[in-house]
């Protein structure tokens, strides 16, 4: 199963809008979005989106109650736990406890965002994966990744 990574999109439509087109156009069958979306007209591009999507919030989330709704409740307060193709995957904003958390081994993959940098890494069995950032604002360089749940392995695109 291929699943779209995104995170810290900022309000960017433009990068999100090339994310969701690539989606589409290498099969993904689902987006989880690690937070930081920030106002809830980024669903204007996220509906147009065929498959599942799941998502948490940010630290930059300020419309909590726009973004609700417009989701159609699909984002929860982080950690978010869900089941992907038999593998359990945990997604946060903040990866303060992300290490520890896979040190556990308790879950298959990990999703994060915050920092803004790209993170394809693993501890122990644990991947752990931050796209980077999807609205280009802070390093100049927007990113998403595409996760084949298969063989747990991930390309960063650049946007």
């Amino acid at each position: 199963m291929k699943v779209g990574l995104i995170a810290d999109t900022h309000d960017n439509l433009d990068y999100l809008d090339k994310a969701v087109n690539i989606f589409h156009s290498q099969g993904v069958s689902v987006i989880v979005h690690a937070g930081d979306y920030v106002a809830p007209f980024v669903f204007r591009i996220l509906d147009r989106f065929e498959g599942k999507f799941y998502g948490v919030f940010g630290n930059n989330d300020g419309e909590i109650l726009g973004l609700l709704s417009k989701s159609g409740q699909r984002i929860v307060q982080p950690p978010l736990r869900i089941e992907l193709d038999g593998k359990k995957v945990l997604v946060v904003h903040d990866p303060v406890f992300v290490d520890e958390i896979a040190a556990n081994q308790s879950v298959d993959i990990i999703v994060h965002g915050h920092t803004h940098e790209k993170r394809v890494d693993k501890i122990g069995k644990t991947l752990i994966v931050n796209p980077g950032e999807c609205g280009g604002w802070l390093g100049g360089k927007a990113t998403a990744a595409i996760l084949e749940t298969g063989d747990l392995s991930v390309e960063i695109v650049n946007l």
